[in-house]
Formats: C-alpha cells, structure tokens, sequence
C-alpha cells in the first residue's frame, strides 16, 4: 500500500528496511513507567508487530513488524500508555502527535541512588508537558548527579543535579571523612582548617559526597534543588561534540524558560531548506554566534542569585 512517509514519522512511526512494515515507537519520558504498561506493550508486540520489542537508546521502546494497515489499530492498543504517562495528546486513540522532541531520559535518581540530588524521573516528567507535542529535533537528558550516568554531555540540553552543601559545626566531630571523600572522589573542594572542614564554594561542583561520607549528618543536602546546565552536545557524522556549561547552580522553572525560549529561537533561525526539515541546535548557534542564543535563551528568565553563567563558551569537536 502507499504511505505517506512524512506523515507516518509524524505518528511516532519508523521507516524500516521491510516493506511495507514499520515500528512504533513508545515515549517514556524519563524512563520510568508502571510495570502494567509493558504488558500492553507485550500484547501489542505480539497481536500486530512480529513478537519482538526493542528497548531504545533514549529509555522507550520499538515495537517492530508491523503492517501499515494495522497502523490505527496500534494507536488505539497504545491509547492506555499514552494516557498513563500523561502524554499530551491532540485525539485520543490517534497515537501520537509529534515525534521531533526525541524521548527525555534520565538516571534513576534519588527515587533510588543515594548519590542523587534530585527525582529525575519527576523532573522529566515535567519538562515533557512543556515540550511535547513539537516537530523540532531536541534532545534532553538528566542525571542526578555529577557522576552523570546518563551522559547529558552528549545531548541538546544537560542536566546535571547539584546540592549545596550545607555544615552543622554542632554535629562535626572532626574525623574528616568528608574531606578525604572529597579528595579520593569528587574535586578537592574541602580542607581541614582547625580541626573542621572548609568548603571553598567556588570549586564545589555540589555532588554531595561529603554528605555521604559524614558519620554524623554534620552535611546535609541542601533544601532548594540546584542544577548544571549544559548546552549543545551531540553525535553525527559531521561535527561530534561535548555538551558545555551554560550555567551552574541554576533553578528548575529557569531551565524549564531556557527550554522554552530555545525552542522559539530555533523557529526563528532555523535554515528551511535543511534536509528532512532538521537541523541540529548547535549548528545554528553556529551560525547566528552565541550571543545571540545567549540573548534569546535567558529572554525574561530570573535565575537564583548563587547562579553562575559561563561566557564565553568554547566547544571542541571532530572537524571534518
């Protein structure tokens, strides 16, 4: 049968290798879900796609071998996942209605990890509301902790949880077991100055170690959540690159704006004549210069007085 190929990728559908099959593809913002939905997924695989299921890169899943014609009737089967996720959604049992903002992934956080600063899963969540249904090719991820699990360096837009430390002179007891955990694991940011610990603020990069390694929560995380932003990685074939850092110490509902406000500059510059109506962010910051990104990103946006933003902002890459 003939298809509109365009029209079919809108749909969160793939283009395969098989005639006249295709793949749907399943948003998990965040990477978290509730086990029931993968008996949909399960029951979906086997009724209309050939049994198998693939578990994506970006946390969601494919769900391959399935006849053009069966299209709709996968839509509907997926109706229960997409309203379980709280995916926004233009017609109920009509799939997905954008697949341009690519599934937002994130380490497991502090739901778990103990070296978490943040609930990761929360956060994506909440960042998907904002961004999705759009056509545009982003990519954002979240990691709860400097460790940076999920590699956010690698994307559009990385974030990385911080904490700033907070210390009880009260509860210290002198062992200096935060100091050594902060010399063997993180950045050197402690030293012992008569007898107790020293923080120097301007090196911490709030990975929480110290709060870790204290015997006697003389650390503790701090209440307000802060975050490392960083902008403009990516993979390819033409310039592949390190995300950079855009702004440290910086609020959710900021990053939430810059988001936002990127993807209004996007519209603005974007090149039309791009192939597939693509083109990466960080190519047209290249071509328009950062400040002008800088100006558009931080439009109307109040960041916490303990923000620092970095400018300017060098990236390194693969030149071809």
């Amino acid at each position: 049968m003939d298809m509109n190929t365009k029209k079919l990728k809108k749909n969160a559908f793939r283009v395969t290798k098989e005639r006249g099959l295709t793949a749907s593809r399943v948003r998990v913002p965040g990477g978290h879900l509730t086990a029931k939905y993968l008996g949909v997924i399960q029951q979906i695989a086997e009724e209309y796609g050939n049994g198998t299921v693939h578990i994506t890169s970006r946390q969601g899943f494919e769900i391959p071998g399935i006849p053009f014609e069966k299209i709709e009737e996968v839509n509907s089967a997926l109706q229960s996942v997409i309203e379980g996720l709280e995916i926004n959604q233009e017609e109920p049992g009509a799939g997905y209605p954008a697949a341009g903002t690519r599934n937002i992934i994130a380490c497991i956080g502090n739901r778990v990890c103990p070296y978490g600063c943040y609930d990761t899963s929360a956060f994506a969540q909440r960042i998907e509301k904002s961004v999705f249904p759009n056509d545009l090719h982003f990519k954002i991820a979240l990691t709860g902790c400097p460790n940076d699990c999920a590699k956010v360096r690698m994307h559009d837009f990385g974030i990385m949880g911080m904490t700033e430390p907070q210390f009880d002179p009260e509860r210290c007891v002198s062992c200096g077991a935060c100091v050594k955990a902060c010399q063997k694991k993180s950045v050197e940011a402690l030293k012992t100055v008569n007898f107790r610990p020293q923080r120097d603020s301007k090196k911490c990069i709030g990975c929480g170690e110290c709060v870790l390694a204290c015997p006697n929560a003389a650390w503790t995380r701090s209440e307000q959540k802060y975050f490392r932003l960083t902008l403009l990685g990516r993979t390819g074939k033409k310039n592949p690159r390190m995300g950079q850092d855009f702004i440290k110490w910086i609020d959710a509902d900021s990053i939430v704006k810059i988001i936002m406000n990127t993807y209004d500059y996007v519209n603005q510059y974007i090149d039309p004549e791009a192939p597939g109506g693509k083109e990466h962010i960080g190519y047209i910051v290249d071509r328009t210069g950062f400040p002008e990104f800088k100006k558009w990103a931080l439009k109307d946006v109040e960041l916490p007085e303990i923000a620092e933003v970095y400018s300017p902002i060098y990236w390194q890459g693969v030149k071809y």
